[in-house]
Parts: C-alpha cells; structure tokens; sequence
C-alpha cells in the first residue's frame, strides 16, 4: 500500500504492571498494532494483538492490511480479509470512522441499545502455588477471578488462590493445558472448590473428547471457536463460547457470532488478548447481557492510551467517543 494511502499503521508497545504468565509462556510487554483510517476529514481508529497461536505476527498482519484496496468499507472487508486480527483493527477502524463522520454512536449505527458498565474478570497469571496465594489475596475483593492453568502440577496453584481468595467466583483457563484424562480426574475437585466455568481444557481440535466424558460444570470454547463458521464442530462438546475480537476478525462478526452462539443455546464469555483500551473498547458492545465478561486488558498494563476506559466499583464503562465509538 502507498506512504499516502489513507490506512495509518502502527506497531505500538505497552509495558505490563506485572510479568504476565500462562502456559505457553510468558512476557512483560502488549505488543499491539494500531490502525487508522482517514477519509473525508475524519478519522477513524481499531487495534488487534497480532497472537502466534494462530500463526500471525505483527509482519503477517501489517502484510494483511496493506493488501487492502483504499476506500473498502466493511461489508466488503469481510470477505477480503479472513477472521483475525487484520480485520479486526480495520472493521473496529471502520465503525469508528462512521461513528465521527455522522456524529452517532456505534451502539446506535448496530441497532443495539445504549451500553452499560459491565463487571469483567481479572486474570491471575500462572505462578507457583505461594505467588498465585498472594495474588489472589491481593485481588480478593474484586467479584470474579480468572485463573491461567494448564500444566500438569495445577492442583495446588488452584488451592493456593481458593486460600487466597475464599469467597471470590473463580473461573479457569487451561489454555489447551490438558488431555481428556487430567481434566476428568480435576473435574471434581474444580466443583469442590467452586470454579464456575473451566476454558479450553483440551487442545482446538483434539477436543473430540469432550462430547464423551462427564462435563459437571460448563466448558467453554476458546481456542476452537473463532466465528460463527466455528459453531458446527463445537456441538455435544462446549457450553459456552469466548468471543473475542482479535478472533473473529472485527465487531461485525463478533455481534453475529454472540447472536448466532445465543440461538444454538451456547453460553456467552467475552474476553481478550492483553491489549490496551483502544482493542476493549468495541468489545463493550459484545459484552452487554454476556454470562462472563474477562476484559480486563488494560488492568493489567503499566500504561495505557489517553483517554483510556474507566474501571471502578460498578464495573468497565463503556468508552469515550474520543477514545472509539
């Protein structure tokens, strides 16, 4: 694409509060890339969190975008480009820049009602067993806890943090940690313990399992749901979905995925990559009336954008017209 193309990109870096740890790995900074999209006088702006699991890097995206013909609008740029963090920045870019071009809401343009805040998990990444007891402590007054499992020593982390927060809700990722045996066997010790809901257990695409052995408390597809093309192979396996932008490739898809998702009887959890305010901010959409909210991708950075998303008591508000939307 051009230098004057009327597609601004940009790679930009975020220092996190704290290391940030799940099974795959571990690091200390966002990495996200930046989109803006200039038309008429306005200016319109998404992110997305380029993620190795699904074989993108901040090259491949970038690559993606700047494929991408000047003036393509969003209901071309579905089919142009495939579900994933390219067409997330640029749909999120898009509804933006219609947002400031008519002067009316994204919420409104989407036909949805008018957002409210939304109470959102916060992630304790994985530590041993005392540093996750300490995080949970310290994190103990917040309403619902997201704990990053998935290796084969998780038992006692789980029951340091039920130590550390003993009255806490407690959710569980897994991050495809598992096999069909370990799950089965911590099963009941997830329901002694009180965890709602556990995340991706087994890995995308060898989950067939889960439609074979007990599931006593509901699992929720993460990795092997992207969009709505997902929904098919996750029948008599999954309870409930994690929408997440950066996977299905923008808002648009997001909001048909959460309808499609609720009319095949699936639970909804909208989560995130750790991106900053800017990659939240259209997802407070998607989230208004979901059963699990983790969008806590800000609360975890040592900085982040200005104006950023407010969090307090009542919960994540929805964003700032100066922000997005």
């Amino acid at each position: 694409m051009k230098e004057d193309s009327v597609f601004g990109i940009y790679e930009d870096r975020f220092a996190l509060a704290e290391v940030f740890t799940i099974a795959r790995g571990s690091r200390t900074h966002a990495d996200v890339l930046r989109v803006d999209v200039a038309r008429g006088g306005s200016a319109g702006q998404g992110e997305c969190v380029p993620y190795a699991r699904y074989g993108e890097t901040m090259a491949s995206v970038r690559a993606q975008i700047e494929g991408l013909p000047d003036g393509i609008e969003r209901a071309a740029l579905q089919s142009a480009l495939p579900a994933g963090a390219a067409r997330n920045a640029v749909d999120c870019a898009l509804w933006d820049l219609q947002a400031k071009r008519t002067g009316r809401s994204v919420w409104d343009m989407a036909g949805l009602a008018a957002p409210a805040p939304v109470q959102t998990a916060f992630t304790l990444s994985l530590e041993t067993p005392d540093k996750m007891e300490a995080a949970a402590r310290k994190h103990a007054m917040r309403p619902l806890l997201k704990i990053k499992l998935g290796t084969p020593e998780d038992m006692p982390r789980l029951e340091a943090v039920r130590r550390g927060a003993p009255r806490t809700r407690i959710i569980i990722d897994a991050n495809e940690g598992w096999d069909a045996e370990v799950y089965a066997d911590l099963a009941p010790h997830l329901l002694r313990l009180g965890v709602e809901m556990v995340e991706q257990p087994l890995p995308a695409g060898a989950d067939d399992m889960l439609a074979e052995i007990a599931r006593p408390l509901p699992v929720c597809a993460d990795e092997s749901c992207h969009d709505r093309a997902s929904l098919p192979a996750l029948r008599g396996k999954y309870d409930m979905v994690n929408i997440k932008l950066d996977k299905t490739g923008g808002l648009t898809e997001a909001l048909a995925l959460r309808d499609a998702a609720r009319s095949e009887g699936y639970g909804v959890m909208v989560g995130c990559m750790v991106g900053s305010s800017l990659a939240m901010a259209p997802a407070v959409l998607v989230a208004q009336g979901a059963d699990i909210v983790d969008l806590d991708g800000p609360l975890l950075l040592a900085e982040d954008r200005d104006p950023a998303l407010q969090y307090d008591d009542a919960g994540m508000h929805p964003p700032l017209p100066a922000l997005w939307g």
